[in-house]
């Protein structure tokens, strides 16, 4: 865990030795009196702030670093049922694996991981590590950086587990991350995948027409609408219909459900995948023994909704195997 005190930052031994430089895979050193990371070689460096390596800025996803920072959203039964749904793994599965959460966000599922046994390293391209730093404090096996996950500050092959729950399709390129972290993937490793599932073709006209609007909007003009659309999500019956239209959460928590909904509308980048879609990715990057894993929710409508794809905010959600035998 990166651990920041009034006079100095302390870098866990776990971090400093997986790190590399993300352009050339060169292991970095810690120079405490410069309080930043140093590439011997090229003598570039890398500062370390409030405790974190920074190797981006935000770019556009910022309206990430302010919703992770600004809202409350984990729940810790909550996080570790979706935790498994979506990753397909087992929490006592994790003991002792060096896992990687790409595009880890405010840290609710690097906590899970951890609280498991994991040794967890978790990066995100936004200032949302702060808010991780903040949730794992009590967890030393946690390591965070804020990096672009198309250029990950790790070598290559060196992670039994890898997860990426919701973050890909905010980039430009889904399919050049889920390249870039499919390599952080170890022979015999695993790793998971959620996005965005592609909806009816009118689902996304409107969907598309909408967010021109709203991620033109700055926050403090965008919330108010997510508000709105946090008080449908606590309407009985609207919440289950009018979402299927026009996107808003039906969380329990009206915090989540306001962040849920900032979450859909303010991001630049945002795309919609296809089951067959992502399968082919994980077959063409070589990996093997492929799971489709199911929703988390259940009922008959709901899945009827899921399978005919209405539900605008499901995913779709795949498992796969580095083969031991590694030929990419």
């Amino acid at each position: 865990m990166t651990k920041e005190t009034s006079s100095s930052t302390f870098l866990s031994q776990d971090l400093l030795e997986a790190l590399r430089t993300p352009e050339t895979c060169h292991p970095l050193e810690w120079s405490e009196s410069q309080q930043e990371l140093v590439d011997p070689q090229t003598s570039q460096t890398y500062p370390v702030i409030k405790g974190i390596p920074r190797f981006v800025e935000q770019e556009h996803l910022s309206s990430f670093g302010l919703q992770w920072n600004k809202y409350e959203v984990a729940h810790d039964d909550e996080d570790q049922a979706t935790f498994t749904a979506k990753t397909g793994m087992a929490l006592h599965e994790l003991k002792g694996l060096k896992i990687l959460d790409a595009g880890c966000g405010g840290g609710r599922y690097c906590k899970v991981a951890a609280e498991a046994g994991g040794i967890v390293f978790g990066a995100d391209h936004t200032t949302a590590v702060e808010k991780a730093q903040q949730l794992n404090a009590h967890l030393d096996q946690v390591n965070l950086v804020q990096a672009d996950l198309k250029h990950l500050p790790f070598e290559p092959k060196t992670f039994d587990f890898v997860f990426s729950i919701g973050v890909m399709h905010h980039d430009k390129d889904t399919r050049a991350v889920f390249d870039a972290v499919a390599r952080m993937v170890k022979p015999g490793g695993k790793y998971s995948v959620w996005l965005y599932r592609r909806n009816q073709w009118w689902q996304e006209w409107i969907n598309s027409g909408l967010r021109k609007i709203t991620t033109r909007m700055s926050p403090e003009k965008l919330e108010p609408w997510c508000r709105l659309g946090a008080w449908l999500g606590g309407l009985p019956v609207i919440n289950k219909v009018l979402n299927k239209i026009v996107n808003f959460s039906n969380h329990p928590n009206w915090e989540n459900r306001v962040c849920d909904t900032f979450d859909w509308f303010a991001p630049t980048y945002q795309y919609h995948h296809t089951t067959e879609e992502l399968k082919s990715w994980f077959e063409q990057a070589g990996f093997e023994n492929l799971k489709v894993l199911p929703p988390e929710k259940t009922g008959r409508f709901y899945l009827w909704c899921y399978d005919h794809n209405l539900l605008i905010g499901s995913g779709v959600n795949i498992q796969g195997t580095r083969p031991i035998i590694d030929k990419s």
